[in-house]
């Protein structure tokens, strides 16, 4: 069946070619240390040869066994040649890094790797179940990972600089569309716009005082000689770290709190640690481990200030009345936003951004489970009573809900779904792009596949 639609026609070859490059690649990029621990029991041979890149057949079937593990993808030879024409890509691309002497800093490539370990080790739910299962250490993890993170950020920066300078107009888009065949035009599922006004609960004067006090107590503590770790695992609050020591990885400037940052990047030595600092996520001190050019590595320990259940009503009694000013037309939601809501989106208009696409469209199944149950419930144009919720910063308020759009199945059309469609077209232009690249390149690169998969349908022309 695959086969059959990789024949059929060049649309259908352009969105089988995205699909394949892209999942493919999500592949490498999540599951690095289980591909490493499966080569190792597979026996090589080289499959195919680009410049001084090699491919092997351990790379294809890590590669395979991993989709197949997935349980949504059909297996069979013709998945293996799209695997083995995804890793022809990557090489030429590596080859073209090469050529064109791309160099990856070493602070990038450990500051990626912290951030897939971070990824990782969330998912398993601590370190040490992350090290249980592969029965290696994080060092050894990472030392396995280098080299695959280094030549993935090298491929990207060549995949960048080809599509750099590509402009997608609004008659590009109307072109797009108008090419696709009707059945072809997209099919849009039922989507929703939210719009929210949050309240804070007030935190008291006590409780602010009795966090900082605790805070400044282990600080004195690791003055004196304690362990920051020790404390950290037994006292921190921030739950993404305390596992860890309170370690947080490499990270640059632009990527915590700015109160944070500026007492993390003031640390001079391995060691030192900061006097309190206070973020909107509650009281924190810090550590220097390393620093690495403008990447730095710390620990920190985290306090957060308490709510009282006292004023978590006084937040849902607010809103509350916020709600019946609202229905009894005394205000308008925009209004409302404006005057009452703690939510940073407040000048927008209250809408909540969908995080996968930037945008305040939501499908369904992008929806927390909490979230659609009440929306979905509401007409168009109504509010929910105030609900309970955690906000990002992992702290708990109240907020009301507005449901300001909910479309109905459709195809895509350029008055409603211009944003979806201006993504497609751009994919289309890219992947044309990259083709006509892949073209060009094939022509003046040394490359040699493996006889045994002459039989393969790829979108390229990679046997000659």
């Amino acid at each position: 069946m695959l086969t059959e639609l990789l024949i059929i026609n060049r649309r259908i070859q352009i969105m089988l070619k995205i699909i394949t490059r892209t999942l493919l690649l999500l592949v490498m990029l999540v599951n690095i240390p289980v591909l490493s621990n499966a080569q190792e029991k597979l026996i090589d041979e080289v499959v195919g040869v680009i410049g001084s890149n090699v491919i092997l057949f351990s790379d294809i079937e890590t590669q395979y066994l991993q989709l197949k593990a997935q349980g949504n993808i059909m297996g069979g030879s013709q998945l293996r040649c799209q695997i083995l024409e995804s890793l022809l890509y990557q090489k030429l691309l590596l080859n073209q890094a090469e050529l064109d002497s791309v160099e990856i800093s070493d602070s990038r490539v450990e500051s990626a790797m912290d951030a897939r370990l971070r990824y990782f080790i969330n998912q398993f739910g601590s370190q040490e179940k992350l090290e249980e299962f592969y029965q290696k250490s994080v060092l050894e993890i990472k030392e396995e990972m280098r080299e695959l993170v280094r030549n993935e950020m090298k491929i990207s920066e060549v995949q960048q600089k080809i599509t750099e300078n590509l402009q997608v107009t609004p008659s590009d888009v109307k072109e797009y569309i108008s090419s696709l065949p009707p059945d072809s035009i997209p099919l849009i599922d039922v989507e929703y716009e939210i719009g929210q006004i949050v309240k804070n609960p007030p935190i008291t004067v006590e409780e602010l005082s009795r966090s900082y006090d605790k805070i400044k107590a282990l600080r004195d503590r690791i003055i004196k000689g304690d362990n920051f770790s020790t404390l950290a695992i037994l006292y921190s609050e921030d739950p993404g770290s305390a596992g860890k020591g309170g370690e947080l990885g490499m990270f640059n400037r632009g990527t915590m709190y700015p109160e944070f940052e500026a007492a993390a990047f003031n640390l001079d030595h391995p060691g030192d640690v900061s006097e309190i600092i206070k973020t909107e996520a509650g009281y924190h001190i810090i550590q220097l481990i390393e620093r690495k050019g403008e990447y730095i590595n710390a620990r920190h320990i985290l306090i957060q200030p308490k709510v009282s259940p006292e004023s978590m009503e006084m937040a849902r009694t607010t809103l509350d009345s916020v709600a019946q000013l609202i229905i009894s037309d005394s205000l308008t939601f925009d209004e409302a936003v404006m005057k009452y809501s703690d939510d940073p989106n407040r000048i927008s208009g209250g809408l909540i951004i969908n995080p996968e696409t930037n945008s305040t469209r939501f499908a369904s199944d992008q929806l927390d489970p909490s979230l659609f149950f009440i929306v979905d419930k509401l007409d168009v144009g109504e509010i929910s009573q105030p609900v309970r919720f955690l906000t990002d910063e992992n702290k708990e308020a109240y907020r009301i809900l507005y449901l300001k759009v909910r479309t109905e199945p459709h195809r895509a059309n350029l008055q409603d779904d211009y944003d979806k469609l201006k993504n497609l077209t751009r994919a289309d232009k890219q992947d044309n792009l990259i083709n006509d690249w892949i073209d060009e390149k094939i022509e003046d690169t040394y490359i040699k596949v493996n006889e045994k998969y002459a039989g393969c349908t790829f979108l390229n022309n990679w046997i000659r």
